[in-house]
């Protein structure tokens, strides 16, 4: 089976990555948007808009199964493309997000209060706090946008970029000092894990989308087999790996090598 991840550039490769490792048996193709970076700081209309020219593409490959590698696309789109687009164009395929299987893993390890960093459009959709209301959990969440940190992440600048998120965290800890969770809301985030970790040792839990979505997505392809059948493979070759990005940049080359952890896959 193929399976499709989009995420709005690079940080995606990351839960690819991952989720190869965890289900080597598929095949994967990945969209980075990498021509409308960033989606924080985009419209709802525009991120449907983009969010669907990744679907089209990804479903026209033949993938049976989409995640939406993107907190920001997620929170704003993933609902309606559900309702209204694979309706309307494949009714037997299916989209999931990263949000609610981090949701789901918090309330699992009995999280109490959590810091949330994300996108201006993730913290400003109000998703996260939506669907943990939906769930009856009271969990005390204190969510903080940080649109700096993806244009450092996909310029290669991962340091500078940890030691700006360790500034944010040492100030939401200030006024609330009970935080114990740190929640990477932006798969491009999944980069500074090691390096906040190593900064703020056992005083905070990191939770990581790269190490949350793999087994919940086993779990998901497990309970439907049917999946396998939606896309007819002629035979049942090697499992492959495509990345196809919206624009190209020579840097990208670099970044995408170092996010797949020095392996390369097919570039379109």
């Amino acid at each position: 089976m193929k399976i499709g991840l989009f995420d709005s550039g690079l940080g995606g490769l990351t839960i690819l990555r991952a989720v190869a490792k965890a289900l080597p048996e598929h095949s994967y193709v990945y969209y980075g948007d990498t021509a409308n970076l960033p989606y924080g700081d985009k419209t709802e209309d525009e991120i449907y808009r983009f969010s669907v020219a990744a679907m089209d593409y990804l479903f026209g490959e033949g993938c049976a199964l989409v995640v939406i590698a993107c907190n920001t696309a997620s929170a704003e789109t993933l609902r309606r493309l559900q309702d209204e687009y694979l309706p309307a164009h494949y009714p037997q395929r299916r989209i999931l997000g990263v949000i609610i299987p981090t949701i789901e893993n918090m309330i699992s390890d009995n999280v109490k209060e959590a810091l949330l960093l994300a996108t201006k459009r993730t913290v400003d959709s109000g998703k996260y706090e939506r669907e943990l209301a939906k769930r009856g959990y009271p969990l005390v969440l204190h969510a903080v946008a940080t649109p700096g940190l993806v244009p450092l992440i996909e310029a290669g600048q991962g340091s500078v970029a940890a030691e700006t998120a360790k500034g944010y965290i040492k100030e939401a800890l200030v006024t609330h000092p009970a935080i114990t969770h740190v929640i990477l809301g932006c798969t491009h985030y999944t980069e500074l894990k090691d390096a906040l970790r190593e900064l703020f040792g056992n005083r905070l839990t990191f939770l990581s989308q790269d190490e949350i979505i793999p087994e919940k997505l086993r779990v998901y392809v497990g309970a439907h087999p049917e999946l396998m059948e939606v896309v007819p493979e002629e035979g049942r070759g090697a499992a492959t790996r495509t990345i196809h990005l919206t624009a190209h940049r020579p840097d990208y080359d670099r970044i995408t090598a170092q996010l797949l952890g020095g392996v390369m896959v097919q570039d379109e």
